[in-house]
Order: C-alpha cells, then sequence, then structure tokens
C-alpha cells in the first residue's frame, strides 16, 4: 500500500491549482498557501484591455473545456479569471486553500547542507517546515509537510526596478513613477484617472508596456501623447496567421521541432536538423515578412536586429494591440529607442538626447525577479544558491520542475511555453506519478547533466533571454520526455502524417 503523503503547495494560480487538483486525485493530503485572497494567480490583476495571448483551445484544462458562453478565440482576463475560478470550484480545491497566507520561509528538516553535497540520487528522507503569516490578523504559523510544490510564477509579486545613477533615480522625478504591477492592480476607474490628460511614459516592449501604451493612446489622443521607451523592438504578432496560415502549423508540430537541435537528440535527429535548418530560417523569414508588411515596420524604423525564432524560442512573444501602430502614425504614441534611461526633476532623460521628455506619469514595464523571488522562500543560503543556479546558466531544474539537490520538492510554472496551462498541467501529472513511486528519478549526476544540455539548447537558440527557460518551441519533445518517464506512449496522434504535422495541444494528453 502506498503511503499517504501531506503535500504543500504554495500559490493559488493555475498551476498551484493543478497541482492541488493531481495531489489529491491520488490519495494524498494537500494543503495550498495563497497570499491573496482568491484564487488565480496573475490573472485576478491585470491591465483593463488584456485577453489571453494564446488560442484558447492551447489554454484549457483537458478535463474542463471552456463554456460554451465563451465564443471568442482569446477570451478577456475577465472570462480567464472566471474559468479558472470555475475549474477550482468544479473539482473542490476551495476547501484546501488557507487565503491571505503568505509564505515567510522554508526549511529542510533532513541531512545538513554539507551531507547533501554528497548524495547520488535525489533524497527522500526529509521533511519541509513551512513558517506562515496571515496577513489578515499577522499572525505566523508553522505547517510539517512532506513535499512542496513551488508555484509561485515569475510573472508576479517583486517588480524588477531598473537600477539608476546615484540621483538619478525616481526620487529626483517631481512627478509619479509607477510599476505595470501597480497598474494592473487598479480597479479600471482608477486607472483611467491616474493617465487621463497626463503626458504618459511607458518603459518596455513586450505585452505589459503595449497594452499601457495603448490604453493611454486611447484615453489621451495626440494632445497628451503616451511616449514609450524602449531598449530593442520584438517580433509582436499582428495575429496568429502570418499570410493565413496558422502560427501552430508552423510551430507547434513533431516537424517544426525536426528543424531544431534539441537536448539529448541523437545522430539521426541532429543531422535532420542540420539539413532542416534552411526550412528553419525560411519558416522565420515567412513569419517576419508578414509582420512587417501588416505593421510596416521599417517605416518606423522597429525592424529587430534578431530574427523572429529568437523571440519564439525565449517566450518574448505578444500580440500586438489592435491599432497601435494607428497610435504611433497620428501621433497619439511616440516610440523611441534607447539603451538607458534616467530622471531629472523635470521627467525623463533619454541616452543620446539632451533635453529631458517632459512627462507626468512614468509606468516602468520592466518585469519582474522570478528568480529573485524563486530564492527568497528559502531558509537555507546553501538552497538559495542551488534553486536559481550561476547567472550563467538557466534556472537548473531537471525535466523543468525539480532539483536534482533540493530534495522532495517541485517547481512548477517556472518554465514558460506558448501556453503556461497545457504545460503546467503535464508537468502537475508526472510530478504525481513521481509521488506515487511509478517511476524513479535518474541519479543526480544524469539530471545534471540533461540539465547541461537545455541550457546549451537555451543559449543557442534564445540566445541573450536564455535564463527565462522557455520550451516554446520544444514542447514535444518535452512532453515526450515527460510521457516516457510515467510510461505512456509519446506518440498521442492517429497516423503518421497527424502525428508529424497536426499541431499539439492539451486534449492530446486527455488520458494516459
Amino acid at each position: 500500500m502506498k503511503e499517504k503523503k501531506k503535500v504543500g503547495i504554495i500559490g493559488a494560480g493555475v498551476s498551484g491549482l493543478l497541482a492541488c487538483k493531481y495531489v489529491l486525485s491520488r490519495g494524498h493530503d494537500a494543503i495550498v498557501f495563497e497570499s491573496q485572497s482568491t484564487v488565480g494567480g496573475v490573472w485576478t490583476k491585470t491591465v483593463r484591455t488584456t485577453k489571453l495571448q494564446t488560442f484558447k483551445s492551447f489554454y484549457q484544462f483537458s478535463d474542463f473545456p471552456w463554456p460554451s458562453s465563451v465564443t471568442d478565440d482569446f477570451p478577456n482576463a475577465r472570462q480567464v479569471l472566471d474559468y479558472i475560478q470555475s475549474y477550482a470550484c468544479h473539482f473542490s480545491l476551495i476547501q484546501h486553500i488557507k487565503f491571505n497566507s503568505k509564505v515567510r520561509s522554508m526549511d529542510y528538516e533532513g541531512s545538513s547542507d554539507d551531507e547533501s553535497q554528497t548524495w547520488t540520487v535525489w533524497s527522500d528522507e526529509c521533511k519541509w517546515k513551512i513558517v506562515v503569516e496571515d496577513t489578515v490578523n499577522l499572525s505566523v504559523e508553522a505547517y510539517r509537510v512532506d513535499f512542496v510544490i513551488l508555484c509561485v510564477g515569475r510573472f508576479s509579486g517583486l517588480p524588477n526596478i531598473p537600477e539608476f545613477p546615484p540621483n538619478k533615480g525616481p526620487d529626483a522625478f517631481d512627478g509619479e513613477v509607477i510599476h505595470s504591477m501597480d497598474y494592473a492592480a487598479m480597479d479600471d476607474e482608477k486607472a483611467a484617472r491616474i493617465v487621463r490628460g497626463k503626458k504618459v511614459t511607458v518603459v518596455g516592449f513586450l505585452k505589459s508596456a503595449v497594452d499601457i501604451a495603448m490604453e493611454c493612446s486611447t484615453a489621451n489622443g495626440i494632445e497628451n501623447p503616451c511616449t514609450l521607451i524602449y531598449r530593442n523592438p520584438h517580433w509582436n504578432l499582428p495575429d496568429y496567421f502570418p499570410w493565413g496560415v496558422h502560427l501552430a502549423l508552423l510551430y507547434l508540430n513533431r516537424f517544426a521541432e525536426l528543424c531544431v537541435h534539441k537536448p539529448g537528440e541523437g545522430l539521426f535527429l541532429s543531422f535532420l536538423a542540420t539539413a532542416l535548418s534552411p526550412v528553419r530560417w525560411a519558416v522565420s523569414k515567412f513569419i517576419e515578412s508578414d509582420i512587417k508588411h501588416r505593421h510596416q515596420l521599417k517605416k518606423f524604423g522597429m525592424v529587430p536586429a534578431h530574427s523572429f525564432l529568437q523571440d519564439i524560442n525565449s517566450c518574448q512573444l505578444a500580440l500586438m494591440p489592435d491599432g497601435f501602430y494607428d497610435g504611433v502614425e497620428k501621433g497619439s504614441i511616440i516610440l523611441k529607442k534607447s539603451s538607458s534611461f534616467s530622471f531629472c526633476k523635470d521627467g525623463v532623460l533619454i541616452a543620446g538626447e539632451e533635453r529631458p521628455l517632459e512627462t507626468d506619469l512614468v509606468i516602468l514595464a520592466t518585469g519582474f525577479k522570478g528568480d529573485q523571488k524563486l530564492k527568497d522562500i528559502f531558509a537555507s543560503p546553501k538552497f538559495q544558491e542551488h534553486i536559481v543556479g550561476s547567472s550563467d546558466r538557466v534556472v537548473p531544474l531537471y525535466r523543468q520542475c525539480v532539483h536534482p539537490r533540493i530534495p522532495q520538492l517541485a517547481v512548477i510554472g517556472f518554465a514558460e511555453s506558448l501556453s503556461n496551462l497545457y504545460t503546467s498541467e503535464l508537468m502537475c501529472r508526472w510530478l504525481v506519478e513521481l509521488l506515487d513511486g511509478a517511476f524513479k528519478l535518474v541519479s543526480i549526476r544524469e539530471m545534471g547533466e540533461d540539465i547541461l544540455r537545455w541550457d546549451q539548447f537555451m543559449k543557442q537558440y534564445a540566445r541573450g533571454s536564455y535564463r527565462r527557460s522557455c520550451i516554446g518551441a520544444l514542447h514535444v519533445w518535452h512532453n515526450d520526455q515527460l510521457c516516457s518517464d510515467m510510461g505512456w506512449n509519446p506518440r498521442r496522434k492517429n497516423g503518421f502524417l497527424a502525428e508529424l504535422f497536426e499541431p499539439y495541444g492539451p486534449m492530446d494528453y486527455a488520458s494516459k
């Protein structure tokens, strides 16, 4: 008879809910700690115009389809949150969640840090102590669990604020400086009020930045144009149909993955990836040509120096809001490329420009410190060092899920993909099979070697953005490894051609 485990899950976003559901389905006890008062993670606080970035058919629970009332292929944030909350209620997960419970630290109760360095296999002789603060009554309580699943996400909680020279940071500015996280946390009325009638400057060029810039442009028009400062442009998509071809047919199937070198591939697959490199190049150029044509990127000086392939391999794709470049054309959005910026009393000092940019409000859409948030949760300095690894490598997680030298702990939802819900669900299913003893992890040495192979892949294709740990353009290969570990058949399609060319999605993994 298998041992019943008590599992602590940190975070009640999509990954946390999936972890809770699958842990409970195997008869284990689950307790979820959520710092907010509701489930939904990043979807609880979004920019008003935010929509789902992938087709809903790729962003759905395999056993809980979208309701028929949601007809849009890209539901808005409210619809996504309703869907996630409905999932939690349908599977009776709410009763297992402690809301307003912020985890202050986690401590491993087992071998010493020094002893852990001598392990050759993943240890199962330990427990974790989780110290949790109730943010309502400010009480603190410690919980002991057999296993921990971290589902803290990397796009919330700890904003990334750029560093500035002395006396040239936000304190030098007479106006207001906020992070996109603060803007997203405002209700619609307050968000509209804070930008209305003001000269707003937005820093960044990924999804939050362009959405916020578009909202400011709509609110203020050319009378008070929104200035968007960016370091490098990206291949932000007008839609998912370059020249009428669905992007999933070009990147989310096995044939597309045959065109790239994969971690752990054999000689034949390596030869095939090299032989198909012209196809890989041609597909990237095909998509780039559509984006350049439809967004008139040359006209606005916005053609990226890197390839589309690099953006998709670093998960830096975003759907451009409708009318964005129309706003640039008419002057309600002003684009300024700069390697750096700083503040002065009257506004923003942009590198290469003599006069400061006069502005009333600066919104920093500069991302989050996901690595630091992951690190801060551990009490042990050694585990803090282990979990994030070195700055010149990817975050060292085997199967993008477990660390070789941090026992009885998994991280779900940290590695990015083109549909994080879909990726997290299969990882949770892999994890509960591991908990049940259906398979054993390979040795610590072998896990480390596999992590290095993924590190090499991400550096080759994502270049400078490899730390994002993106598996977006290699999700079938990653899923194959999870399936093989669990004893499932990785081939999920009917027929050779379907297996090669049909896109893979969450419903392909609805059953074993």
